[in-house]
């Protein structure tokens, strides 16, 4: 692996590194399909998609009952720390919780908000090549602190479904577990099965099947976001330890082999090390062959800035989903971006702590859309009602700018309904 010079990089390299995304269209025709049938035939489009994609053949698509003997069955170790990263996902999510206020703003003049949960949510948990019970975690437990009243959860089935991630299903609350997988469990999620009960939001993270099935459904069921694959950006300086954030990049890079790698820093002894580290490192992880894929992508790299404030700009442009900062002044540099979705800073903040247990959540924007979204949270499943209250004298004085600003819209009837109330 060897390092680049960020200003020498071409148009093309550019585009691959800037303009990122989910990989959905190739799969959408595909995808359409999916959703279509699962919509007509429910049940046995899942059973048979089951057979076809899973290879299992599916008895039951509730398997709710399963996560609460799989959590029984756990090794002590194991149930310790499901519950641990749990509390703290809680924990951070619970500080997350707006209050309801209202206050007057004039005298009679009362407004305010107020929060609610949504009824009904989906949340997708990952499966096939990897097994994420933390992104259980991540999708149930804000839902859960936020009030959602049922939260279902759809993971792919297997002859033995991974014991772990059911079991943080039973730990994270959730309502339901339904054993399907890909596009169509997004499709069963947002019309309904005979046994799936129909949500109102789906959320979580998947391959581009389960993106474009959201993008698909979307419009129908409100979805979180279009998630591709994981993304980590390290913005170095000379201080930062070279073997530290080539372990980060390993860490990242397993995921996907279309997973978005990338190092910056203004130091070319940094970067020369950071890619000595990689190599050094890259034959002892079990999923290599996933690895070097991901490293050897067009949107990969270790990167050699001319300056700080050239890898700040780098960094803003990119809009990472995660931005670890390993530089000596990590605060003044986090003040000069805005655009990412998760951000770790210092040497002692590995993106993978953040995977799991510090309790921030890790389901999060991609494919630079940290410029104008955020990761899920609380918020995600609230809905706002603005609440307001006037008395005579308030709306006295709105009378007149009432009035006339309907009047110049042609809305006579809206003038007629402030002026009904002074009529004698």
């Amino acid at each position: 692996m060897d390092y680049e010079a960020a200003a020498d990089l071409g148009p093309d390299r550019r585009r691959a590194l800037f303009e990122r995304t989910a990989g959905v269209e190739s799969v959408r025709s595909t995808v359409r399909d999916i959703v279509d049938r699962v919509r007509e035939e429910g049940d046995v489009a899942l059973r048979q998609y089951a057979s076809e994609f899973d290879d299992v053949e599916l008895g039951n698509v509730d398997v709710t009952d399963d996560a609460e003997r799989a959590y029984e069955g756990l090794d002590d170790e194991t149930r310790e720390a499901i519950e641990a990263a749990a509390e703290n996902v809680r924990e951070f999510h619970e500080a997350q919780l707006p209050e309801d206020w209202r206050r007057e703003f004039s005298d009679g003049r009362e407004l305010g908000r107020r929060f609610r949960p949504i009824d009904r949510v989906g949340v997708y948990a990952p499966g096939g090549t990897a097994a994420y019970p933390s992104s259980v975690l991540m999708g149930v437990i804000p839902a859960k602190v936020a009030g959602v009243e049922q939260v279902a959860v759809a993971t792919p089935p297997a002859e033995e479904m991974n014991p772990v991630t059911l079991a943080a299903m039973h730990v994270a609350g959730a309502d339901r577990v339904y054993a399907s997988g890909g596009a169509q469990a997004v499709a069963a999620l947002a019309y309904g099965t005979e046994t799936v009960d129909r949500v109102q939001k789906v959320v979580g993270p998947g391959n581009k099947f389960v993106t474009a099935a959201k993008a698909e459904v979307r419009g129908d069921v409100e979805i979180d976001f279009l998630a591709g694959p994981s993304e980590l950006l390290v913005v170095a300086d000379e201080t930062a330890e070279p073997g530290y954030v080539a372990a980060d990049l390993l860490a990242q890079a397993e995921h996907d082999p279309e997973s978005s790698v990338v190092a910056i820093t203004d130091d070319e002894a940094t970067a020369d090390a950071i890619c000595e580290e990689v190599e050094a490192r890259i034959d002892d992880r079990e999923r290599e062959d996933t690895i070097r894929e991901a490293l050897g992508g067009d949107a990969s790299g270790v990167f050699v800035a001319r300056s700080m404030s050239e890898a700040v700009l780098f960094a803003e442009e990119y809009a990472a989903e995660h931005l670890s900062i390993q530089a000596d002044d990590d605060e003044a540099l986090l003040d000069r971006i805005d655009s990412a979705g998760s951000v770790f800073l210092g040497p002692y903040a590995p993106v993978a702590a953040g995977d799991y247990a510090t309790g921030t959540n890790h389901v999060l924007p991609t494919n630079g859309k940290a410029k104008v979204a955020g990761g899920l949270s609380v918020d995600t499943f609230l809905r706002s009602t603005t609440v307001q209250r006037l008395d005579e004298s308030a709306l006295a004085d709105l009378r007149e700018t009432v009035t006339t600003l309907a009047d110049a819209e042609g809305l006579d009837a809206h003038a007629a309904s402030v002026d009904a109330r002074f009529e004698d």
